[in-house]
C-alpha cells in the first residue's frame, strides 16, 4: 500500500520476468466487498485457483494461455495487451476452480468477492462484450462492458475504459456511495492503471466529497489500482498518454446507478463531437 489509503502500487517486474504484479484482499484494505491480484506468467507456467464461499473474474489482459473451468482445455486470450484488442474474461462463481497454462506470456487480473450463489461458470470473448463511446470534447473515452449488470452473476461488474492522452474520464464526476434506489446504489470500486507508455506516462484521480474534509489527487503509474470507497472519483490522462483502466466493482446492488456532480454536468452541453481518436480498440 502507499502512503494514500487508496492507492495500492503496483509490482514493477522486468520484462522477462513472472510473478505477482500487484495483490491485495479486502483485509488489507479495510473494506467489504473485493480481493485483487494480476499475475503475469511465462510460457508452460501454470496458475490454479479456486472459489470458496467468493465469486471471481479473470481478465486477460494480455498474450494467450489455456484454461481448464472443468468443460476442458481452451485456447483464450490473444491481445498484445491491454491496447491491443478487445478482451477474454473467465467468471467463475463460488465452488468452482480454473487453471491458466500461458502458452504466450501471459498477463491475468483477478477480482474476488464474497458469494454464495449457485451460478455457472463462463467464459466471455470478445463478441461478447459491448464497445461504446461516452462523453464528448476532452472528455470523450470508450467503454467497454465485459460482465454487466444483467450478466448472471452475484456481486461483481467488470468494465474496461481507454482514455486518450489529455482526456478526462469519470466526467463529469460521479459517486455511487449512498444506497437510494432507483437513484444511486452504494458500490465499491478498483480502478486498475494501464498506460500505455509504461515509463513515462501517469493519470492523475481525484477523490472527493461534500461536507466531508475528504479532497486528495492521487498521481498513478502503469499497474497501480485505486480504491474508490465514496466520493466522487475523475480522471485525466497525462498528455501524449494513452490509459487504460479496469473497473472492478461490487456493493448492495449491481445496478450502476449514480449522482452526478451538479456544479459540473452543465459541462454536458458544451460537448458538440466525440474525440476522433476514439475508439483506441476495435
Amino acid at each position: 500500500m502507499s502512503e494514500f489509503p487508496n492507492v495500492m502500487r503496483g509490482r514493477i517486474l522486468a520484462e522477462d520476468q513472472s510473478g505477482q504484479l500487484i495483490h491485495f484482499t479486502r483485509e488489507d484494505a479495510h473494506w467489504e466487498w473485493m480481493s485483487m491480484s494480476a499475475q503475469r506468467l511465462k510460457p508452460g507456467e501454470s496458475y490454479p485457483a479456486a472459489t470458496q464461499g467468493e465469486e471471481a473474474a479473470f481478465v486477460i489482459l494480455g498474450g494467450r494461455c489455456l484454461a481448464n473451468w472443468g468443460e476442458g482445455e481452451r485456447s483464450i486470450g490473444g491481445r498484445r495487451n491491454v491496447f491491443g484488442g478487445l478482451p477474454y474474461c473467465v467468471y467463475l462463481p463460488t465452488g468452482n476452480s480454473v487453471k491458466f497454462t500461458a502458452e504466450t506470456v501471459c498477463e491475468i487480473a483477478e477480482c474476488r468477492a464474497p458469494s454464495t450463489a449457485k451460478l455457472e461458470p463462463k467464459l466471455i470473448t470478445p463478441g461478447d462484450v459491448q464497445s461504446s463511446l461516452r462523453g464528448g470534447g476532452n472528455a470523450s473515452r470508450q467503454i467497454v462492458d465485459i460482465i454487466r449488470p444483467d450478466f448472471p452473476a452475484d456481486k461483481l461488474v467488470v468494465i474496461e475504459v481507454y482514455t486518450p492522452g489529455g482526456n478526462w474520464s469519470s466526467y463529469p464526476p460521479h459517486k455511487h456511495d449512498v444506497h437510494n434506489p432507483p437513484a444511486e446504489v452504494d458500490l465499491d470500486e478498483i480502478y486498475y492503471y494501464r498506460v500505455d507508455h509504461p515509463k513515462e506516462g501517469f493519470a492523475l484521480q481525484r477523490l472527493y466529497s461534500y461536507g466531508k474534509s475528504e479532497d486528495i489527487t492521487v498521481r498513478v503509474a502503469d499497474g497501480d489500482a485505486v480504491l474508490v470507497r465514496s466520493g466522487y472519483h475523475p480522471v485525466v490522462a497525462g498528455p501524449g498518454y494513452n490509459v487504460y483502466y479496469l473497473n472492478f466493482l461490487a456493493g448492495t446492488s449491481r445496478a450502476l446507478a449514480v449522482t452526478e456532480d451538479s456544479n459540473h454536468i452543465w459541462l454536458k452541453s458544451t460537448w458538440k463531437e466525440t474525440d476522433p481518436r476514439l475508439p483506441l480498440v476495435r
